[in-house]
């Protein structure tokens, strides 16, 4: 799958602490992303400005780094990468709004904790502004509707920068979560937007997730 680098905007003034780089990259392969990721939070130093990467990924199971294998039930064809995020098992494929977070959260004074609480926050605000009461749960980081996981979550921090980030399910397939434990949990159900009546892509919902992050980064 080629690499697609639709737009860069600036959305904070370089050389601020708060500048913010957001970059609309289509559909990127998966470990092709990560190996991107690594590269840029080990290349950057002090002065580096922050990235948001927004896209989708073509369909795939990804396991954490300290992820069980008895969490994959059935995974077929579809490819299953052991990565180096936070968390256990999750689906990724075409229709989910994927959003990594390259920051220098040492920079921004924000511990893990408190980066996990806002971009669950940015979902809950931005599924509130669509009339739709979403909540977090105790130990189960993520975004749930009536106990269904709609937003996953999973990071890695490596010398006080972070990568990895978050994932909306907005408008896909979701049956290969019928075949994982998704995030560990036995049962777990989950949904997406369109299930809940919502008519929107990834595209279209990434500018206004993106408007409530922004805000909760700059708090």
């Amino acid at each position: 799958m080629s690499l697609m680098m639709n737009n860069t905007e600036t959305c904070a003034p370089p050389g601020t602490q708060q500048a913010l780089i957001v970059r609309h990259r289509g559909v990127v392969d998966y470990t092709r992303c990560w190996q991107e990721m690594q590269a840029f939070t080990e290349a950057r130093n002090a002065t580096t400005t922050d990235e948001v990467w927004l896209l989708e990924h073509p369909p795939v199971y990804t396991l954490g780094r300290n992820g069980k294998e008895k969490h994959l039930l059935n995974t077929g064809a579809i490819p299953v990468v052991r990565s180096d995020r936070g968390g256990q098992v999750t689906y990724h494929g075409q229709g989910q709004l994927v959003v990594y977070t390259l920051l220098d959260i040492k920079r921004r004074q924000l511990g893990v904790q408190s980066l996990v609480n806002r971009l669950e926050q940015a979902v809950i605000e931005l599924l509130a502004e669509l009339s739709i009461n979403a909540q977090r749960q105790d130990k189960a980081p993520g975004v749930y509707v009536d106990g269904c996981k709609i937003a996953a979550l999973g990071l890695r921090v490596r010398r006080g920068c972070s990568f990895h980030g978050l994932s909306l399910n907005v408008d896909m397939d979701l049956s290969p979560f019928e075949h994982i434990n998704p995030c560990g949990y036995q049962g777990l159900q989950v949904t997406q937007l369109a299930d809940l009546g919502i008519d929107a892509t990834p595209t279209s919902i990434s500018a206004p997730l993106l408007a409530h992050l922004e805000r909760l980064l700059q708090d």
